[in-house]
């Protein structure tokens, strides 16, 4: 209970913070490539020339307060995450040279930081990649976002935040691939797939998004749906198929424990429900998804979104992949908020309070499961008040 009630502080502290944050605008405009052009994101931004304003200050003041306690909560955990003592096992094999599955880039970054720090300093890695992670998903939020105090809460009530304590790797990509998606919509392709292959030096999952987003990016016609709902019905019923192909791409987990762990309808359930609700979210607020080439691009990966989630849910670890396709969630249920301002005031009231009652129920069960296996973020524990013993090369807590 205690880990329960220091989490939604947590939560309520930061989120007050982030109502701090206000922008004239900014993010990418409901507008945003109508008409199949791209839109400009970032149409205001900070001031580049002359002195900074009240507003700008208390901007900065408050994403720095932001920087702070999320990135000083994450790298002060110990033993806080499923994976924990098995990334400190990771370092260890890297930096003596044993054998590891972990990608390239990943693995010469702990060997260099190591290195630097002249031992096997793991809280080190850790807190390097609680700071990156933190950073890359406020300046997604703060660039992209119209209404960045909600995407913010979005991101705390959905306990993306302190899902970063686990996979370390993975999350880092996950915040870059929200940051890529300002490259996708304005059609600069070359940056984005840039960003993704560097990404993919160190979760290599992350080249899915490519032809994903590309595909949510295109227009779609009706026999493309059709071919589209084909193609999802055949993944449960041609369960071995599909998972062969999986595994040739991504051949580390042949012959794993992972391949027992398939999520299975039930461990999906939360993204299912995630899902569903904002689609019907979105077809509430059709007008200002139709309308906004940004919104209706997320509106699409939604929808495979909850494709996979629902007809995937065999392969391990669904949710690795299902992520990538449902984190725009920060951007999106802001954009159609936002496109209502003016407009339709009494629905969209109706529809803030939905996302918030929603959001804060969807937080209160994810805190009552955050101690299970698979999540464990709970108990949380920091190193500054724990003892480490070294044993058979890792350190057991």
């Amino acid at each position: 209970m205690k880990g329960i009630l220091f989490y939604g502080f947590i939560g309520i502290l930061t989120m007050g913070a982030a109502c701090l944050v206000k922008r004239e605008s900014g993010g990418m405009r409901p507008d945003a490539g109508k008409g199949g052009k791209p839109g400009r994101g970032n149409a205001v931004r900070l001031r580049e020339n002359g002195p900074m304003d009240r507003r700008e200050a208390l901007n900065r003041t408050a994403l720095l307060f932001l920087f702070a306690v999320l990135t000083g909560l994450a790298a002060l955990r110990i033993d806080v995450g499923n994976d924990y003592g098995n990334y400190v096992n990771t370092f260890h094999e890297i930096f003596v040279g044993g054998y590891v599955v972990t990608e390239p880039g990943f693995n010469l970054l702990v060997r260099l930081l190591y290195t630097l720090s002249g031992g096997e300093n793991y809280l080190l890695v850790f807190g390097v990649f609680a700071a990156a992670t933190t950073f890359l998903f406020l300046k997604a939020m703060y660039d992209q976002s119209l209404d960045f105090p909600l995407s913010f809460a979005l991101f705390m009530l959905f306990g993306l935040y302190f899902r970063t304590f686990n996979t370390v790797r993975y999350y880092f990509v996950l915040a870059v691939t929200l940051y890529s998606l300002r490259y996708v919509l304005k059609r600069e392709y070359g940056k984005f797939l840039l960003l993704i292959l560097g990404a993919a030096l160190f979760h290599k999952s992350v080249l899915v998004v490519i032809p994903l987003y590309l595909i949510a990016l295109l227009p779609w016609k009706k026999w493309q749906v059709i071919l589209g709902a084909a193609l999802s019905v055949s993944l449960p019923l041609f369960q071995n198929f599909w998972m062969g192909i999986l595994l040739k791409l991504y051949p580390s987990y042949q012959n794993t424990v992972y391949l027992e762990q398939g999520t299975g309808l039930e461990g999906s359930l939360m993204g299912i429900v995630r899902c569903a609700a904002v689609l019907l979210f979105c077809l509430a607020g059709w007008r200002e998804v139709r309308e906004s080439a940004a919104n209706l691009f997320y509106f699409k990966l939604n929808l495979l979104g909850l494709a996979l989630y629902t007809c995937a849910s065999f392969i391990p670890l669904v949710s690795r992949l299902g992520y990538y396709l449902i984190t725009p969630h920060l951007l999106l249920v802001p954009g159609v908020l936002y496109a209502m301002k003016g407009k339709r005031t009494d629905r969209r009231k109706l529809l803030y309070a939905a996302v918030l009652v929603f959001s804060v129920l969807y937080f209160g069960i994810f805190l009552l499961t955050a101690h299970q296996v698979g999540v464990r973020v709970l108990p949380y524990h920091t190193w500054v008040f724990t003892e480490k013993e070294w044993l058979n090369g890792s350190y057991i807590f």
